[in-house]
């Protein structure tokens, strides 16, 4: 097989949908990862039905795929930065219900995922009390989720409460299973916070796997970087992913580079497409 390779569009916030759209569709990307917020798709404003199907005839007027990435900073407040959460105190259900249009959204634009995160956990707040709030509200959206046919794709965010792949295994033993919670891995972030090397953690991961960001990282730095400045090994990675058959996009993920998206996004590509010809070993 072979893997498709998109561009996470909160890396191109600088430019309108169409314009970008366009330019990685020229670059020769397969698809992109859109998050919904103020640049591209805000899921507040009027008519998001009407401007959702005018974004999917847009991806399929230049052939590109889609993730629909739910990680916008200020989208619920304007001064407290990604809050509130699933685990905040107060405003949960504001959150649930951006995750409800987010799933409304990749239905209407043919993403089989929303990818989602936990929060950071509130000092004082015990980790039992912590755990019934990321389960009340996920099992509020996993109906949701199988009426419109997607997935909702949990990701471990350093510093967050669900942090690494073993606390998402443990949201679904708390659920019993459900097929529709799967998870969203951040190469980085493996490589950040994860003990295994981000190879071996794909591997163990296995057809759990439903959502992939990629980007470079040092471990215990949680700073997006382009590739060649951290510490991932690449080739490794991308034949771990041929090795457990992952069939979604592989998306560069450079939420704090769109000054440079252009030029980022042309040698992004040429990186990852050099990286996927080299023959490696996937250790297990």
């Amino acid at each position: 097989m072979s893997l498709r390779f998109g561009y996470g569009l909160n890396g191109f916030t600088d430019h309108r949908l169409g314009d970008a759209l366009a330019l990685l569709a020229d670059l020769g990307y397969d698809g992109v990862a859109l998050t919904l917020d103020h640049a591209h798709l805000d899921p507040f404003a009027p008519d998001l039905a009407g401007r959702a199907a005018r974004a999917g005839a847009l991806l399929e007027r230049h052939g590109l795929a889609v993730v629909v990435e739910t990680g916008a900073r200020y989208v619920l407040d304007p001064r407290h930065k990604h809050e509130p959460t699933l685990v905040s105190q107060t405003g949960r259900d504001r959150r649930v219900d951006l995750l409800e249009r987010a799933i409304r959204v990749a239905a209407e634009v043919g993403s089989p995922v929303v990818s989602f995160w936990s929060g950071i956990a509130p000092r004082g707040t015990s980790r039992e009390e912590l755990w019934a709030r990321v389960e009340s509200g996920v099992a509020a959206l996993l109906p949701v989720a199988e009426s419109h046919g997607v997935d909702l794709a949990l990701e471990p965010e350093p510093g967050m409460f669900v942090e690494r792949i073993a606390d998402v295994l443990e949201l679904r033993r708390r659920l019993d299973s459900p097929d529709r919670l799967r998870l969203t891995i951040d190469v980085g972030h493996l490589r950040c916070s994860e003990d295994a090397e981000p190879a071996a953690c794909i591997v163990g991961a296995g057809d759990l796997v439903a959502n992939v960001q990629i980007d470079d990282m040092r471990h215990g730095v949680h700073e997006h970087l382009p590739f060649g400045e951290g510490e991932v090994d690449v080739p490794p990675v991308l034949a771990a992913l041929e090795a457990i058959e992952f069939a979604g996009l592989v998306a560069v993920e450079l939420p704090r580079h769109s000054h440079a998206a252009p030029s980022l996004a042309a040698s992004s590509l040429t990186f990852l497409r050099d990286a996927a010809r080299r023959p490696q070993e996937v250790g297990r």
